[in-house]
């Protein structure tokens, strides 16, 4: 798999991911991947921002992901923290991936890639 880093943002070519690995459907036209944990308080003001976000752009879903819960996908995808967010465009593929707590902006930006 083919990594750039940007910043502290990585960008993976080709890597999909689908309702089997998710547990839910995918956006038509993106989703937004978080992993979160349970007592993460990042992970709280990262949910509120991703789920404004889903609601302002047409076709895009949010995902929330229990990492201590599907510790075989975390550990497939080499999550390291939560929360940690991925951007996966239509099609499954993920086309940009952050860790900590996300700026709105960052998020419409990352989208921007993905639709």
């Amino acid at each position: 798999m083919a990594v750039v880093r940007e910043g502290g943002v990585v960008s993976e070519g080709g890597r999909r991911l689908g309702e089997a690995e998710l547990g839910a459907g995918l956006g038509r036209r993106a989703t937004l991947v978080q992993f979160s944990s349970a007592f993460c308080q990042p992970c709280r003001a990262t949910r509120r921002t991703l789920a404004e976000v889903a609601a302002m752009v047409e076709g895009v879903a949010h995902v929330e992901i229990d990492a201590e819960e599907r510790l075989g996908l975390v550990r497939e995808l080499e999550i390291v923290k939560t929360p940690t967010v991925l951007v996966l465009d239509a099609a499954g593929r993920i086309v940009r991936r952050a860790s900590g707590q996300p700026r709105r902006a960052d998020v419409i930006a990352a989208l921007g890639q993905a639709v």
